[in-house]
C-alpha cells in the first residue's frame, strides 16, 4: 500500500472511556430509526470480507463463525460482505445471484439473531463489478491480446508479418511502448485489462442500464426471502455502480458526463429495488465522499449525490472514500491490479504511519458536510460516519456535533468484536484497541482470510478453534468474560 511521504507515527488514543451515567445519556447508546425498523443504539459494523466463503460463492461453517462472533459483541446493526449479484465465478466471495445461495444465506441470518439475542439489526451489502484481467506476462500480452493497429504498423519501418510485428513491439522497453501503445493498450500490458462502464463499444457495458436494475432487484428479494432486515447498495470504491458516479464517466447515452447523467443508474437500480421489496424493508447504499484521486468525484459531486438519494427515499447513507483502480500500485505479474494500494486506498484506509492530518477520523469533515446538505433540504436520512474512529469520546462529539446519525468501524471492531458492549457495560478499560498497521488489510490484499494480528496467534492450542487454511492463525477473535458476570461472549 502506499504511504505518505511524512511518516508521522501515530497511536491509537480513545480519551477517557464512559461511566454508567454517560452511556445512559448518551447518543451513541441510543435508538435511532432506519426506515421502517428502529436500531436499539447507533453503532454499526460496516462490510468487511473475510475471505471465507467457497469459491462457487456459498455460505461456509467458517462464515457463519465470523458473523456470530460480531453478533456476539451486539452492534445496532451489522452489514454483510460485499455479496455478487450475478452468478458468476468471483472467488470465495458470497453470492446472492441464484435461488441456490438461500440456504447458506438464511443460516447466516439465523445465526446473527440467535448471536445478538436479536439486538442486531443485519443488512447484507449488494455488489457488481465489472471484468478485470490479471497482468499477463509481456509474450501472453504481446502474441495473444493486443489487437495489431495501424498504429502498430507505423511505429516500425518496413512491411512487417502480425508475427515480426509482434516480435518487434516485444522487444521495445516501457518508454517506447508507452509512445506506440494507446493509453489502454499500456495499461492492459502493464496492469491488465479492465473494463469501465464508459467501454460503451462493448455491447454488454452499452446494456448496463438496462440490466443492473433487474439483477439488483432480485438479489434484494433474495435478502429479503432470506430473512435479512435490509441491503446496502454498493456504490463505493471501484466496482460499477461507483463508476458511474465517477467524474471520469464519460459516457454519452444520459447516463454519464454531466452530474445528472452520472447519478442516472444509481437511482435507477435504488427505484427498481425499491418497488421489488417494498417501503417494509430497508434499502440504503454505501458510497464515496470522494474518489480522492486527479480527476475524480469531489465532495461537492458527492455532495449532490447524497441529497439525490435521500430525496429519492434511501433509509440510510453511508459514507467511505477512495479505493479506486486509477492509482492502484502496479500488480506482479499474474495477479490482479487491487484498489486499495495506490493513494486513494490509503484514504480508504490510513494507517498509523501517516501526514498531518493522521490517521483519524479522516472522512468525517467531508461526511458532516453532505450531512448539513441533506438537512438544508429537509430531509432526515441517516448519515453514517467511518474511519478510524475508536473511542467513545470522538463518537460521541460526531453525534453530538451534527456531523454523523451512526457511528461505524470496521477495523476497531475486528481488533475486539465486543467493543460496542465492553463500552455500553462499562468496561471500556478492557477494550483491545486497533493499532491501525493494516496487518488485515494485508491479507485481504492477498485475498487471503482476514484475521487481526492482536488475537489471531493467541492460544493457537485452544481446543475447537478454527484455524487459517495454513494453521498458523486462529480465525476468530476469543471470547471475552464480562466482569459483571453478564455471562461469556
Amino acid at each position: 500500500m502506499w504511504r505518505p511521504t511524512q511518516r508521522i507515527k501515530y497511536k491509537p488514543d480513545p480519551g477517557a472511556w464512559p461511566d454508567r451515567q454517560e452511556i445512559d445519556s448518551s447518543m451513541l447508546f441510543s435508538p435511532i430509526r432506519i426506515g421502517p425498523l428502529e436500531l436499539r443504539q447507533r453503532t454499526w459494523v460496516p462490510a468487511m470480507v473475510p475471505w471465507r466463503a467457497t469459491e462457487e460463492g456459498y455460505v461456509t461453517d467458517d462464515l457463519l463463525a465470523w458473523y456470530q462472533r460480531f453478533a456476539q459483541g451486539r452492534p445496532g446493526a451489522m452489514v454483510v460482505e460485499a455479496t455478487g449479484i450475478r452468478d458468476i465465478p468471483s472467488g470465495p466471495l458470497m453470492r446472492i445471484g441464484h435461488d441456490r445461495f438461500l440456504e447458506g444465506l438464511s443460516s447466516l441470518v439465523r445465526t446473527v439473531r440467535e448471536a445478538s439475542d436479536g439486538e442486531t439489526k443485519l443488512f447484507i451489502q449488494l455488489i457488481d463489478f465489472l471484468r478485470i484481467n490479471r497482468r499477463p506476462t509481456p509474450e501472453k500480452y504481446f502474441t495473444r491480446h493486443l489487437q495489431l493497429t495501424d498504429r502498430h504498423r507505423q511505429a516500425f519501418a518496413g512491411d512487417l508479418t502480425d508475427e515480426q510485428l509482434r516480435s518487434a513491439l516485444l522487444s521495445l522497453d516501457d518508454e517506447a511502448l508507452g509512445e506506440v501503445l494507446t493509453a489502454r493498450e499500456y495499461e492492459a500490458y502493464a496492469m491488465g485489462y479492465r473494463e469501465r462502464v464508459s467501454d460503451t463499444f462493448l455491447p454488454h457495458i452499452r446494456d448496463l442500464p438496462g440490466v443492473l436494475p433487474t439483477l439488483f432487484a432480485e438479489a434484494a428479494v433474495r435478502a429479503r426471502e432470506a430473512g435479512f432486515d435490509g441491503v446496502e447498495l454498493h456504490y463505493a470504491h471501484a466496482y460499477t455502480m461507483a463508476s458511474f458516479l465517477s467524474a471520469q464517466n464519460s459516457r454519452k447515452d444520459g447516463y454519464g458526463a454531466s452530474l445528472e447523467g452520472r447519478c442516472r443508474a444509481p437511482l435507477e437500480v435504488y427505484s427498481a429495488v425499491r418497488k421489488a421489496v417494498g417501503q417494509d424493508f430497508v434499502v440504503g447504499c454505501r458510497f464515496l465522499t470522494e474518489d480522492c484521486t486527479d480527476g475524480g468525484m469531489t465532495v461537492e459531486d458527492a455532495t449532490y449525490f447524497g441529497v439525490e438519494f435521500a430525496r429519492a427515499g434511501m433509509d440510510f447513507l453511508s459514507l467511505s472514500r477512495g479505493g479506486k483502480f486509477e492509482d492502484a500500485r502496479q500488480p506482479k505479474i499474474g495477479a490482479a491490479a487491487y484498489p486499495y494500494t495506490g493513494p486513494s486506498g490509503y484514504e480508504c484506509m490510513p494507517q498509523y504511519i501517516s501526514d498531518e492530518r493522521g490517521p483519524f477520523g479522516r472522512n468525517i469533515q467531508a461526511t458532516a458536510a453532505i450531512r448539513q446538505a441533506i438537512r438544508s433540504e429537509h430531509l432526515g436520512t441517516p448519515v453514517v460516519a467511518a474511519g478510524g474512529i475508536h473511542g467513545f469520546r470522538e463518537a460521541e462529539r460526531i453525534l453530538q456535533s451534527g456531523e454523523a446519525d451512526i457511528i461505524a468501524a470496521a477495523r476497531q471492531s475486528l481488533a475486539d468484536p465486543d467493543w460496542f458492549l465492553k463500552m455500553r457495560l462499562g468496561q471500556g478499560d478492557q477494550v483491545r484497541l486497533c493499532l491501525y498497521t493494516n496487518y488485515c488489510e494485508a491479507l485481504d490484499t492477498r485475498h487471503k482470510q482476514v484475521t487481526c494480528e492482536l488475537w489471531d496467534r493467541d492460544n493457537l492450542d485452544e481446543k475447537g478453534i478454527a484455524k487459517s487454511s495454513d494453521g498458523r492463525r486462529r480465525l476468530i477473535a476469543p471470547g471475552w468474560k464480562t466482569s459483571t458476570g453478564n455471562g461469556e461472549t
